[in-house]
């Protein structure tokens, strides 16, 4: 696999943001879009995602086969619960790799969980999703969503060869649609798509990011 670019590597903070100030919006509104909510938390953040982020999932929806949709897990996220998923990934790796020091366990931690200062999902210029039919059933992609390292392999890399062709295919599929539309992956996780902040601009080679963090009213 080609060599990654963590979000903890110093790169990416230095990439400047110029706040655009889009709005958030629900996406459990857009009719086109589907939200599952195997990860819905009581104000709905999760199904939040910036204003320019859901046009382009409506538009990526219209590049794939007309048999099959985009169904997202999880768009915004608050900043307090970053960080609760980030120090848990940390936690986690430093109990697999006891011989590591805490430098290198919180950048193995970021392959999987962004540290919160960078992170995407903050921005709401970030989706996890996968694909399902019309009728809503999910294709085979590998693994799940969120099946993330240590306890799962690196099967979650979006180019992995550890999985079968037909879950290489529908990556592919996803990919295609999604790079399309101008939204970047985050290549650990082949469910993480973003446009707009950090990350995005500095793979895009973006002057500069137009999301930073941004906090949705209570």
């Amino acid at each position: 696999m080609p060599k990654i670019v963590l979000l903890s590597d110093p790169r990416i903070a230095a990439v400047s943001v110029k706040e655009c100030g889009e709005p958030l919006v629900d996406l459990r509104t857009v009719e086109a879009i589907r939200v599952d909510p195997r990860l819905a938390d009581r104000e709905g953040a999760y199904a939040h995602v910036r204003l320019s982020v859901a046009d382009r999932l409506v538009a990526a929806q219209t590049r794939l086969p007309r048999e099959l949709r985009l169904l997202i897990t999880e768009g915004y996220r608050r900043v307090g619960l970053q960080q609760q998923y980030f120090d848990s990934s940390v936690t986690r790796h430093r109990a697999a790799h006891p011989d590591w020091d805490e430098n290198r366990v919180r950048v193995e931690a970021s392959r999987y969980v962004s540290p919160p200062d960078v992170a995407p999902h903050v921005t709401g210029g970030a989706v996890d999703l996968t694909l399902c039919t019309s009728n809503g059933d999910e294709l085979p992609m590998g693994t799940p969503v969120n099946a993330t390292p240590p306890e799962d392999g690196e099967a979650c890399y979006t180019a992995s060869t550890a999985i079968s062709a037909e879950a290489t295919a529908n990556r592919h599929i996803l990919g295609t649609a999604m790079t399309s539309i101008g939204f970047v992956n985050y290549p650990t996780e082949w469910w993480h798509w973003s446009y707009g902040e950090r990350y995005w601009a500095f793979t895009t080679s973006a002057h500069h990011a137009l999301y930073g963090a941004w906090e949705l009213p209570s």
